[in-house]
């Protein structure tokens, strides 16, 4: 396999990978965001995780594709370090994605409490002072008075 095929290769999977995560999205687009997810950040492990095939060359493979070969055709013994491959990315994924989980969780509740807190004042200053709405005629007595505008109310 020359440079340019393993090159060729990757991209391929890499667009391939990529619609299967788009498909897998659209699957999970019904269901609770708590289980819809990390079901998507698995699924980005197992399609993402590269695994290393030949160490004397530098080539990589996809983890997944390894692990099912291996196990399927028992060719050789690449599928444990394949698998923990696949289990830091992992970890290292989860772990990202339990920061942003906790991110947003903290922004979330600082917003609720912003809302709850510009409502308890509404509903303060709405006790505190009168209806201050006007009446129509109230609002043309005003207009009248005031003759700095150029404006002059008819009735």
């Amino acid at each position: 396999m020359t440079e340019s095929d393993y090159q060729l290769a990757w991209g391929m999977y890499a667009v391939s990978a990529l619609g299967c995560l788009l498909v897998w999205f659209y699957f999970t687009s019904w269901m609770w965001r708590y289980l819809r997810e990390p079901l998507r950040v698995v699924a980005a492990v197992m399609l993402f995780t590269p695994t290393v095939v030949d160490p004397a060359r530098d080539f990589y493979a996809p983890a997944i594709a390894i692990t099912v070969m291996d196990l399927l055709f028992k060719v050789s013994n690449d599928a444990w370090r394949s698998v923990a491959d696949l289990v830091m990315y992992g970890a290292m994924l989860f772990a990202v994605y339990l920061v942003f989980v906790l991110v947003r969780w903290l922004v979330t509740r600082n917003k609720r409490s912003a809302r709850q807190v510009a409502r308890r004042q509404a509903a303060k200053t709405a006790e505190e002072e009168p209806d201050s709405t006007l009446t129509l005629q109230q609002m043309l007595d005003l207009e009248k008075d005031s003759q700095e505008s150029g404006l002059v109310a008819r009735r």
